[in-house]
């Protein structure tokens, strides 16, 4: 039994396509450029944060340490 059209045109399609792998026109590789997927100011502003709390952090764990402000 013959395959059915529509499998035997998908077949010839990648049948066609299986040879042009990896020959991309130099004018198309040329043209891609890799650009950060984040910005700049993004990963200032985490940085703010992450530092930024990191610090208050140690400031409340100063004013709250047993024993430092209590033995004057």
């Amino acid at each position: 039994m013959p395959a059915p059209r529509s499998i035997r045109n998908r077949n010839q399609k990648f049948d066609g396509n299986i040879n042009k792998r990896g020959h991309v026109p130099i004018g198309k590789a040329a043209e891609h450029t890799d650009d950060p997927h984040l910005s700049k100011a993004l990963v200032g502003f985490f940085l703010f944060v992450v530092v930024g709390s990191s610090i208050f952090e140690v400031f409340r764990m100063f004013q709250s340490a047993p024993g430092l402000a209590a033995e004057k």
